[in-house]
């Protein structure tokens, strides 16, 4: 077997096995996807209210994708994709749309989803091409986080001391 077939099978099955993706857009830092391996392919549905944001993946760019060990988070292999959008209604679209919504977690609106996303989402299809590289840097891929909304810690409330406080006290 070639060198490049063992590279097209190993990211296919690494693709297959792995629930994230790193994948970094053209002129943005990498960024964690959830995704489905399909028909020689990784497809991922994003950038409408209530989906992960795919900033950077424009329809005829390229990505480089980079797959984690599901077991140890560490990096097994990293490739070149062709970005594609699928267009909603076309045997394309309707196939992954199939596959995705199997693996879309915490769906409220599990009956509907494949209409909200035709309506106000993109669906992705990154091709390899090229060679897949394994012989991986050991360097850290350490960055800042990205910017978002969520917040992890706020101020404690003026009060809260005083009511631990005094909590504490009447117990003795």
């Amino acid at each position: 077997m070639t060198t490049q077939r063992l590279g097209q099978a190993l990211v296919e099955e690494s693709a297959k096995k792995s629930g994230l993706l790193w994948v970094r857009g053209d002129g943005v830092p990498a960024r964690a996807l959830w995704h489905v391996w399909h028909e020689g392919a990784v497809h991922v549905v994003g950038d409408g209210p209530g989906e992960q944001p795919l900033p950077g993946l424009a329809d005829g760019g390229t990505a480089e994708v980079t797959v984690r060990s599901k077991d140890k988070g560490g990096r097994l292999v990293q490739w070149t994709a062709s970005v594609r959008r699928l267009e909603p209604g076309t045997p394309a679209w309707d196939a992954a749309v199939a596959e995705l919504r199997g693996k879309r977690l915490n769906a409220t609106d599990a009956e509907s989803m494949a209409e909200r996303w035709a309506r106000e989402c993109r669906v992705l299809r990154l091709e390899p091409r090229g060679a897949a590289v394994t012989e991986l840097s050991d360097g850290p891929l350490d960055a800042a986080p990205l910017p978002s909304p969520a917040v992890t810690r706020r101020p404690v409330p003026a009060a809260l001391p005083k009511l631990l406080l005094g909590r504490r006290g009447r117990r003795r």
